[in-house]
């Protein structure tokens, strides 16, 4: 055989099979997951930022590593990671996405700088410019900017759900000008989107003090002592008939101990009552997260959410 840099297609065949060998037959069609961890996505001050990027491909779709543009262009699925707006373990979900990606979604995990160094609304600025940094970056990652899903667990749901209500691509706080941070939809995780009750957060003994999470990612505030900083926070607060967001697909788990389920009924009633397209799913008996969140069936849900919003883009 002649050495030389072959192409796939040129390469000839291994036919010679021993006797006693079996072949498994391929189609190309069979899909892995590619992780690129810690991708830089922004520095602001200080502060260096991450995404964790998983890449469905397969024999046929030509995926080349590194490459500074794929022969593909698939919906993004960018996830932020929950953390109590404290410092994220942004790994702790990549084994479950993958399940997304295999279904053909490129999913990203977003690091934000967390209520020790920046107050809200950081967290939700930084979600938009990573949603940004992929848009830019599209060509480099397979990524088709035009069906683009923001979501996010615990904290990062309500990160999610306010990266899609503040609209600020033509502001300073783009670090990507000229590019949208637009999303088609959104999901949220049990999101501890309402602070305004007070079994809002049931295992939160110090409920909307200084030094809850809460009261951390609202600059060590009393939200007790100041109820518009919690209204502030809480996004059913600040959704009207007129507020501009996508479609959201909620999920909650029924036994959730740190963050009430109730919060994400009131945001679902909140939704509806002012005209904007919502779906909630109830997991029955699951607590903060878990397999149960994860399951083919609720997978369906999320991949068929996705694409209803694809097609009303």
């Amino acid at each position: 055989m002649e050495v030389r840099p072959w192409t796939y297609e040129e390469f000839p065949e291994f036919t010679a099979v021993p006797e006693g060998a079996r072949v498994i037959e391929t189609t190309g069609d069979e899909t892995g997951v590619n992780y690129f961890h810690d991708v830089e996505y922004a520095r602001i001050g200080d502060t260096t930022l991450h995404l964790q990027i998983l890449i469905p491909a397969c024999r046929n779709s030509g995926f080349v590593p590194f490459a500074e543009k794929q022969p593909f262009s698939l919906p993004c699925y960018v996830f932020v990671q929950g953390s109590a707006w404290m410092p994220q373990y942004v790994y702790a979900n990549v084994t479950q996405l993958a399940k997304l990606a295999l279904r053909g979604y490129i999913c990203a995990i977003v690091e934000y700088r967390h209520s020790g160094i920046a107050s809200f609304p950081a967290q939700a600025k930084d979600a938009r410019n990573a949603v940004r940094f992929l848009r830019q970056n599209a060509v480099k990652f397979g990524i088709d900017p035009t069906r683009m899903i923001l979501s996010g667990d615990s904290s990062g749901g309500h990160t999610a759900m306010w990266g899609g209500l503040i609209h600020d691509d033509d502001t300073p706080d783009s670090l990507f000008p000229g590019v949208s941070a637009e999303v088609c939809g959104i999901v949220d995780y049990y999101g501890s989107t309402s602070v305004i009750a007070p079994d809002s957060n049931p295992g939160t003994v110090n409920h909307c003090l200084p030094d809850s999470p809460e009261g951390l990612v609202m600059g060590r505030r009393n939200l007790l002592e100041h109820p518009e900083l919690a209204r502030q926070l809480s996004v059913e607060c600040n959704i009207d008939e007129s507020t501009q967001l996508a479609p959201v697909l909620i999920f909650h788990g029924t036994k959730d101990r740190v963050v009430n389920c109730e919060g994400s009924a009131i945001l679902y009633r909140r939704l509806k009552e002012t005209g904007h397209p919502a779906d909630f799913y109830l997991v029955k008996g699951a607590d903060h997260g878990g397999p149960e969140f994860w399951t083919d069936q609720v997978l369906d849900i999320v991949d068929r959410f996705c694409r209803d919003c694809f097609s009303r883009a």
